[in-house]
């Protein structure tokens, strides 16, 4: 049960001038959602340029019409590094991190928290606009003529000793650095300070919590790329030599600063969108979670404290000591451990349920079996022996797809239909919705299951050719058909979302009789300040107490 004091919220306004200075958390998730899915399209047809040009061997041409208007001065193989250099930074660093970090997080943390805002709410705007910033540098890839081609990693040496644009990769970085930065200390605090009275670490949302362990990771870990990225600029244009091997720098040491941050980062995406998973799951089945404090203290705060030892296995063959390697192989196996708390609690979640199936379950189910193929596949990926075999192959690339890129990615769609009604009134939860889903998930197996198997039989992973391996023009057929389908389902998934948004079924504010607070205390959309009163919790309320 709550209780509450009297309190005035401040009068809704409403326009474009209250969106573009507005400090509302609400409205800011809300940009924040809108900007991850511009460069989620972008990004994703950039990667359906890259489907194409793999459809058969030889060269095309075709990428260079999915590049920009100064595509015909690059040949294929450089537009083909363009586009693969956009689709893997802007669906990392500006579609999942900041959909599940800002969107999500900005959105729904205060409201499950029982806060009227964020902390600082005005370094909260500016977290969103330097994000904004940093789209629209990223999206000049497609009109300055040196385009980028050093992928999301930036590689050197080729990213200082060629003519790469290689500044316009570190801004691009740096910006979304700093929004990343700005948020988690804003968010860390938000959690700590400002919970409801009588909200102890034990009644948080399971979001709130993978949020605080995501939040942790970036404050800790963003330092480091940035760091990296520094030094590389220094390299390239005022001669330094920390990674050129012909001023007696290291590639390998840019390798490692870049993987200190990056894998942790896989987390800053995993545990955010396993937070969503726990509360859809609950919500729709009616259900408490499933070992709660396991979940939590070993498993989420097991993650937080072991993924800055497990980088090394990205580099297994970087000419890494045999020792280190080893040792590397035994701490991404020990990962496995809390991930499997997690998985344990989610599905447990779901026994003796009375599950209700939507459109946000659907998703949320589908999820559960994508965690399940891309944590299997990834153990071979993990011991050392296998992945000599596998690395560098289309293996590792499904695979990242199957545990990363897909399952992050339905949980912020899942997440945007669950809550769709506490964000306009409305329900999104129409037929256009369902034809959109079986689009998706059908085209992402399509796609994705044919590049396991030629990434076993060799195929190399970022080859824009593959003439000397005839034998798979069939398979990259078929996960170009598959990436047709996938483009289907997204277009009619966002079209459903703006139709849902003006002419959508209106529904009641809790229409999915949820015990959290962001559905119990207030109106949908919430207004100003979020709660009419303060909210209080006494020792008897959890946000899963479904009896």
């Amino acid at each position: 049960m709550t209780t509450a004091t009297e309190f005035a919220p401040a009068p809704r306004r409403s326009g474009i001038k209250e969106w573009i200075f507005t400090t509302d958390h609400k409205r800011i998730g809300i940009l924040y959602l809108v900007g991850a899915m511009a460069a989620f399209v972008v990004a994703g047809i950039m990667g359906l340029g890259i489907r194409i040009e793999q459809m058969s061997p030889g060269e095309s041409g075709l990428i260079n019409y999915f590049v920009g208007d100064f595509a015909q001065t690059m040949t294929t193989g450089a537009a083909y590094n363009a586009a693969l250099y956009f689709h893997g930074a802007a669906m990392i660093l500006a579609f999942l991190i900041p959909a599940l970090t800002g969107f999500a997080a900005n959105y729904l943390v205060p409201l499950m928290i029982g806060a009227p805002d964020v902390a600082f709410p005005r370094i909260n705007a500016l977290s969103l606009w330097l994000f904004y910033a940093a789209i629209l540098v990223a999206l000049l890839t497609f009109v300055i003529p040196d385009k980028p081609d050093i992928m999301w990693t930036g590689y050197p040496p080729y990213s200082i000793t060629t003519s790469a644009n290689t500044a316009f990769y570190v801004f691009t970085v740096h910006l979304i650095g700093f929004a990343s930065i700005l948020g988690a200390v804003n968010f860390l605090i938000t959690i700590i300070y400002m919970r409801a009275p009588g909200m102890g670490w034990n009644k948080m949302n399971m979001f709130v919590w993978t949020t605080f362990g995501a939040f942790v990771i970036q404050i800790v870990f963003v330092p480091v790329l940035a760091a990296a990225v520094t030094l590389l600029l220094l390299d390239k244009y005022v001669g330094t030599g920390f990674f050129d091997p012909t001023r007696g720098g290291d590639v390998l040491l840019y390798q490692n600063l870049f993987w200190f941050y990056s894998h942790p980062a896989v987390y800053v995406i995993f545990l955010p969108a396993i937070g969503l998973l726990f509360d859809i799951i609950a919500t729709q089945a009616k259900n408490y979670i499933f070992n709660y404090k396991a979940a939590v203290y070993g498993g989420i705060l097991g993650i937080v404290v072991i993924t800055g030892e497990v980088w090394v296995h990205h580099l297994y063959i970087a000419g890494m000591p045999n020792w280190i390697s080893i040792g590397m192989m035994v701490t991404t196996l020990l990962i496995s451990v809390p991930v499997g708390l997690i998985l344990i609690s989610l599905w447990g979640t779901l026994y003796k349920g009375a599950i209700t199936y939507n459109v946000s379950m659907w998703y949320a189910v589908v999820c559960l079996f994508l965690i399940l193929a891309g944590g299997l596949t990834g153990i071979p990926l993990a011991i050392t022996s296998l992945t000599v075999h596998l690395s560098e192959t289309s293996f590792v690339h499904a695979h990242f797809h199957f545990i990363m890129g897909l399952m992050a990615t339905f949980a912020v769609f899942a997440a945007v239909y669950h809550w769709f009604p506490k964000m306009t009134g409305r329900s999104a939860d129409i037929p256009i919705a369902k034809i959109a889903f079986w689009f998706t998930v059908i085209g992402s197996q399509v796609t994705f299951l044919p590049l396991f198997l030629i990434g076993i039989k060799g195929m190399p992973r970022r080859y824009w050719d593959y003439a000397m391996f005839p034998e798979f023009e069939p398979y990259h057929l078929i996960a170009t058909f598959g990436s047709a389908l996938v483009a289907v389902g997204v277009t009619l998934m966002i079209v459903g979302w703006i139709y849902a948004a003006f002419r959508g079924p209106k529904v009641s504010t809790n229409p999915w009789n949820s015990k959290s607070l962001e559905w119990t205390h207030t109106e949908s959309p919430p207004g100003p300040g979020n709660f009419q009163r303060p909210v209080r919790v006494d020792e008897s309320w959890t946000p899963y107490n479904y009896n």
